[in-house]
């Protein structure tokens, strides 16, 4: 993540972003609207310059505090799995480098984002890219207890591994209401879809193996 002086767009990133996109179409993300929206997002600008030739390749890179990037491919299966409307009002724990954060606002939601490593939720405090979203808000806090001051949501999105299900995002999520988070050890974590129905019943699905950094608990200063 650079930010020290202005970076272009330019048509090669934009041809780039294209042929990410049919990668992505390859490996089963149907969304057309979520296709469009990493599309249409520069990733090269959320990743350091040393970085910016790699940036359209489907990986995951490492950002500051020890945390990653995760790769379009994730980004876009979490995104898909919570059919993200216009004026959801979108819980994400764990900002990073704000990508995912970026594309739930593309998608027209309320986005309210929560980073636990100070240094990062100050980096990306600087970050003018995000002047472009309004409907973001931001937080420094711990990821396990949510936002209760702003709940409840209509979608949760965890970018991170926990052991188990947080119970505060769940008892935050409006009924009706759908969560996507990877849970499960450092040795492997299962995508979890929650739903939570009118009365308040959870269900729950797995969707695939995936690994993430871990959720930890508390603030990082």
């Amino acid at each position: 993540m650079q930010q020290s002086k202005p970076r272009e767009d330019n048509y090669r990133h934009k041809g780039l972003r294209k042929q990410l996109v049919e990668t992505l179409r390859k490996k089963g993300i149907t969304d057309e609207m979520v296709l469009a929206v990493i599309e249409r997002i520069p990733r090269h600008l959320f990743l350091d310059t040393a970085f910016e030739q790699y940036a359209y390749e489907d990986r995951a890179f490492h950002i500051l505090a020890n945390q990653t990037i995760s790769q379009p491919f994730t980004v876009a299966f979490q995104t898909q799995l919570l059919n993200v409307k216009k004026f959801d009002k979108v819980l994400e724990i764990g900002t990073g480098s704000a990508y995912q954060t970026c594309v739930l606002a593309e998608l027209c939601a309320s986005v309210y984002s929560i980073e636990r490593q100070r240094e990062l939720y100050e980096f990306v405090s600087k970050f003018s890219f995000l002047q472009n979203y309004p409907n973001i808000k931001r937080f420094y806090g711990d990821g396990f207890q949510g936002l209760s001051t702003f709940a409840p949501f209509d979608k949760i999105i965890v970018t991170a591994a926990a052991p188990l299900i947080p119970p505060k995002l769940i008892e935050q999520l409006k009924p009706g209401g759908v969560a996507v988070m990877p849970v499960g050890s450092d040795m492997g974590q299962k995508m979890l879809r929650i739903t939570k129905d009118q009365s308040g019943v959870i269900f729950k699905e797995e969707l695939g193996d995936f690994m993430f950094v871990p959720m930890l608990t508390g603030k990082n200063k």
